[in-house]
């Protein structure tokens, strides 16, 4: 599940939408938003982001979240480290090695500091 996946997910069950509801709602298949919610298809295009995010009801900076995490839409990840230093390779297999292990406290400390540079 992508981060974006999970808080329209979690933006659902505040609000008690099920997901064949908030689908017809918005004019997509049941099928798709669970794809979407999952991964499992292609970033969603801009304009079903903003649909989401009137449907919700959600502005300002949790809109701009919402739109951030689609931007950062990518279920499978793949790191070109050819030409870069060998830290960044040894960097790169060491996550892919150890993330599924990874507690959630870890992973939020390390996206923080990614995220201050």
């Amino acid at each position: 599940m992508t981060p974006f996946g999970a808080r329209i997910r979690a933006l659902r069950d505040e609000r008690g939408i099920s997901l064949k509801q908030m689908a017809e709602d918005l004019g997509i298949s049941a099928a798709y938003l669970s794809a979407m919610e999952h991964g499992k298809r292609p970033r969603p295009r801009p304009n079903l982001v903003r649909q989401i995010c009137g449907y919700f009801n959600v502005i300002w900076d949790e809109a701009d979240e919402l739109q951030a995490l689609a931007q950062r839409w990518r279920p499978k990840v793949a790191i070109d480290t050819g030409g870069l230093s060998p830290k960044a390779t040894e960097l790169a297999n060491l996550l892919a090695q150890r993330i599924a292990d990874l507690p959630e406290e870890r992973l939020e400390a390390m996206i923080a500091m990614l995220n201050n540079d």
